[in-house]
């Protein structure tokens, strides 16, 4: 496989920034901040505009505005930026205010201590699933350690399979024929037949299983939130055992946890 582009850079990408839109100043801007992940502390205006698709002279125009702004410290020294402190401020204010993860993760926590397994609840974003919360109950050193804000490919994952089964075809084909581009053909050919077998599993069973990182076997369902919105509900464990183990032994209770965290957004909506 390919390495995965960080942001979407394609011709289709760079027209997105010549259409009629509200303010293209600001959707430019966060695509700037958009391009900055876990393992890209610094990135210069060359390698931003890369990522972006935007031209280099808008890329140095926004990356002054939002060093002005505080969402950009500039390192002169290496002549690049990374992202400053304000940003992650907003990460906290939204996780405070959400009324899902108010309602969720409680819930998710009293399931991980008595499963004694890791849950999760993420939110897709492009090609990838954002975890919003990652309760983790193996503190065993593993191969990576999953927490609230980290990425996690859409197409490989129990997390983003699930999400891409609640997708209708149109959206779904568009969203993987830009994935696509970053893998070689053979290599697509696998990735594509597990989605469709994690979508019918859904379609079967409300929930699919994948096993992307070795030793390790996650399980997914659907979240569909009463304001309209969808997520992906949850659990891994580091395991030995097959994926149809882990099912037999903890499908039921993922469904469980799902009713539980549905009635009580329902139960927290004005007049009931």
């Amino acid at each position: 496989m390919n390495a995965r582009p960080l942001t979407d850079s394609s011709p289709a990408a760079r027209r997105r920034f010549d259409g009629v839109s509200q303010n293209r100043s600001l959707e430019r801007g966060l695509e700037i901040l958009r391009a900055f992940k876990p393992g890209t502390d610094l990135l210069g205006n060359g390698e931003l505009a890369e990522r972006t698709g935007l031209s280099a002279a808008t890329v140095s125009r926004l990356t002054q505005t939002l060093v002005t702004s505080g969402f950009l410290a500039h390192d002169r020294r290496a002549r690049a930026y990374r992202l400053a402190a304000p940003v992650l401020s907003l990460g906290h204010a939204m996780r405070a205010a959400s009324p899902v993860l108010k309602a969720a993760t409680p819930l998710m926590r009293e399931a991980s201590n008595k499963l004694r397994v890791n849950i999760g609840l993420a939110s897709a974003d492009r090609a990838e699933m954002v975890y919003l919360e990652s309760i983790r109950y193996n503190r065993k050193a593993s191969l990576r350690t999953i927490v609230a804000g980290q990425r996690v490919p859409i197409e490989l994952t129990s997390l983003g399979r699930a999400y891409l089964a609640t997708l209708d075809e149109a959206a779904r084909d568009a969203l993987l024929a830009g994935i696509m581009r970053g893998y070689r053909s053979a290599s697509w050919k696998p990735v594509i037949a597990d989605i469709g077998k994690a979508i019918a599993k859904v379609a079967s069973a409300g929930y699919c299983l994948a096993s992307w990182q070795p030793g390790v076997v996650a399980m997914s369902t659907p979240l569909a939130l009463p304001a309209g919105a969808t997520l992906a509900l949850n659990l891994s464990l580091i395991t030995d055992e097959t994926q149809a183990w882990v099912e037999r032994r903890h499908g039921p209770a993922l469904l469980a946890l799902k009713r539980k965290i549905l009635h009580e957004l329902e139960a927290q909506e004005p007049g009931r």
